[in-house]
């Protein structure tokens, strides 16, 4: 997967909108940011429950990390992006929005 193809799927949900930080693609949801691109765009960052992470991290260490120790306190966790193909990265980037949206909104995407 490239940054192209999760781009595609992430402005397409509601209230989702991109921002460059620092030369970094992300993308927001109000103030939050839910998904998050690594400087070269091989991995991406994505909103995950913390009490979750280790355990779906440990289940695929070829394909999930852990993210860098300043956001182990974030609802966060790494996916290495060529190991993603479309449908599984259509799945993380939408329920990383919809952690991130209110419940309302997300039912209306169903």
């Amino acid at each position: 997967m490239t940054i192209e193809q999760v781009r595609e799927v992430a402005t397409g949900l509601p209230r989702s909108y991109e921002v460059l930080v620092r030369d970094r693609v992300k993308f927001r949801v109000g103030k939050i940011v839910w998904l998050a691109f690594s400087a070269d765009e091989t991995q991406m960052g994505f909103a995950f429950p913390k009490e979750e992470r280790e355990v779906l991290v440990a289940s695929e260490p070829d394909v999930f990390l852990m993210p860098r120790h300043s956001d182990l306190r974030f609802n966060w966790v790494e996916v290495r992006l060529d190991a993603l193909d479309e449908e599984r990265m259509r799945e993380i980037v939408v329920d990383a929005w919809r952690m991130v949206v209110p419940q309302a909104v997300s039912l209306a995407m169903e």
